[in-house]
């Protein structure tokens, strides 16, 4: 389970609580550069998800730069909703990716509050961040937020989700 909250002092922190009830906090989610991540994405709709990843020629040439030790490290994953935010935060990936359909509010909000708590970032598509407040103070702004999709990018580090917005074609 994954879990954030604000404690006494009014800092945001993170934990992961496994089945057998062990908690782990969760800082500092990633260290990589682009061309050794892990990036996941949604990627279950073939024609309006896959098919915009297969297009990000920049982004997969980026992913795929060869390290000075030969090897081509970064890597293209599957993950889910805000699940995938949280996989973030807990250093199981180092970025999500999603610039096709965008993700409701209820979709990426959970996992972008755990994530920013565990010290990554969620940009839009631009490199702008992205306010954990939804501005939902009343019934139209809700019927907004309700209403909308999001493109963003989740990162570990806010240099890696400079990186990939830099490689990607809107």
């Amino acid at each position: 389970m994954y879990v954030a909250a604000r404690d006494a002092t009014g800092a945001d922190i993170a934990f992961l609580i496994t089945a057998d009830g062990v908690e782990r906090r969760l800082s500092g989610p990633s260290s990589a550069s682009l061309s050794e991540a892990l990036v996941t994405n949604y990627l279950m709709r073939p024609e309006q998800r896959f098919r915009a990843l297969a297009r990000q020629n920049d982004f997969i040439d980026a992913l795929s730069v060869v390290s000075a030790d030969g090897k081509a490290k970064g890597r293209i994953g599957v993950d889910f909703g805000s699940i995938g935010l949280c996989h973030v935060a807990a250093g199981f990936s180092d970025a999500m990716v999603e610039f096709a359909k965008g993700f409701a509010v209820w979709d990426l909000s959970p996992g972008h509050y755990i994530l920013h708590a565990a010290g990554g970032t969620v940009t839009d598509l631009h490199g702008t961040p992205l306010p954990l407040d939804c501005d939902l103070v009343s019934m139209e702004s809700i019927n907004r937020a309700m209403n909308r999709r999001q493109t963003f990018i989740a990162a570990g580090n806010p240099a890696l989700a400079e990186e990939i917005c830099r490689s990607l074609k809107r």
